[in-house]
């Protein structure tokens, strides 16, 4: 019997990002039908949460009727690393978590691997259980749809040929600006894009820090809910920001980059 594959499937860039009464993106507008018949047709998942994952098959379901019945559908929630400064003996058992979570390819089932948004593994869990996969000898395979990074990158106009994402800045506004500064003389070193995100509802104090910390030439891009309705992307010079900053919906999404002179 041959082994499984894992299947990296792309999830939609909305959650959480929909105001009280409106209507979700119809799934057809921003994954690729390939996407569509593959979630139908899976019956094992591991995704951050049960119930989010849930919720997108029954969105895949409108459109593209699952192979069996969604309470049939067998779905595992990827392991959460232990708080603090791991030990060795945490780091085993996450290890052998992630390895018990294949056990659907070993028996030569395929088993799909979703973010909450986006691409698994990317900016996102789920690159433990991809290594896992690998080390095992196991086939993985990624699906084609929507990356935040990449579609904002792709929309700055910035450096595409050689970029960084720095994931989450440090929140205290000391360690914060310091790493900053590193990026933006990295920026200016290499001639490398810089990327970083931030929880919605804090994303014009990031974009707050980066006006005060950044320099006035530096080129500064805002992507914010990219894929869905209304969602930008503007590109300035931070000193051009600082005489008009952007507002921020308090759900939605943004992507932040930039590029030093």
């Amino acid at each position: 019997m041959s082994a499984g594959r894992l299947i990296l499937v792309p999830n939609t860039l909305d959650l959480g990002a929909l105001e009280a009464g409106e209507a979700p993106p119809d799934l057809r507008e921003v994954l690729p039908q390939a996407v569509l018949r593959e979630a139908a047709r899976l019956g094992h998942w591991v995704g951050e949460n049960a119930k989010t994952t849930r919720a997108f098959l029954k969105r895949v379901d409108a459109v593209q009727p699952l192979a069996q019945p969604l309470q049939a559908v067998a779905i595992t929630e990827l392991p959460r690393p232990a708080k603090g400064r791991p030990q060795a003996a945490d780091r085993v058992a996450l290890l052998k978590a992630h390895e018990a979570l294949l056990a659907p390819l070993r028996a030569g089932q395929d088993l799909g691997l979703i973010s909450e948004a986006g691409l698994p593994g990317v900016a996102d869990p789920g690159a433990e259980l991809v290594a896992a996969a690998h080390r095992e000898g196991l086939a993985v395979e990624v699906l084609a749809g929507p990356s935040s990074l990449s579609l904002a990158l792709a929309a700055s106009g910035l450096q595409g040929q050689s970029f960084a994402f720095a994931g989450y800045l440090p929140q205290d506004e000391a360690g914060r600006a310091q790493r900053l500064r590193e990026l933006e003389q990295r920026s200016a070193r290499e001639q490398q894009t810089q990327l970083a995100i931030e929880t919605p509802y804090r994303n014009a104090v990031l974009m707050e820090a980066l006006l005060r910390h950044l320099q006035p030439g530096t080129r500064l891009a805002v992507a914010c809910g990219l894929t869905l309705p209304g969602g930008w992307c503007r590109t300035r010079s931070v000193s051009a920001w600082r005489t008009e900053p952007p507002s921020f919906p308090r759900h939605r999404p943004a992507v932040f980059a930039w590029l030093a002179a």
